[in-house]
């Protein structure tokens, strides 16, 4: 389709097309950037998951009865 004069455009559609890779470049670096942060995210996740496990597996063995003898700080405590 030509416009008035027969300029069917294509001058303008360059810096469209130009715009549209900037775009697209930038928002692959936001991307990128949002990936990095999500996965700092999750590995801090894991950790204070991993210490809320260690945590719960302490308390549930501090709360068994044992007749291990008492560790060595406990003892002199006692006597």
């Amino acid at each position: 389709m030509s416009g008035p004069n027969g300029d069917t455009g294509t001058a303008r559609q360059e810096p469209d097309f130009a715009q549209a890779f900037k775009d697209l470049a930038r928002g692959e670096q936001t991307a990128d950037a949002m990936e990095k942060h999500l996965d700092a995210v999750e590995k801090k996740i894991e950790e204070l998951l991993a210490k809320a496990d260690e945590e719960e597996q302490n308390l549930k063995s501090k709360s068994k009865p044992s007749a291990e003898p008492l560790p060595s700080n406990e003892a002199k405590d006692k006597a």
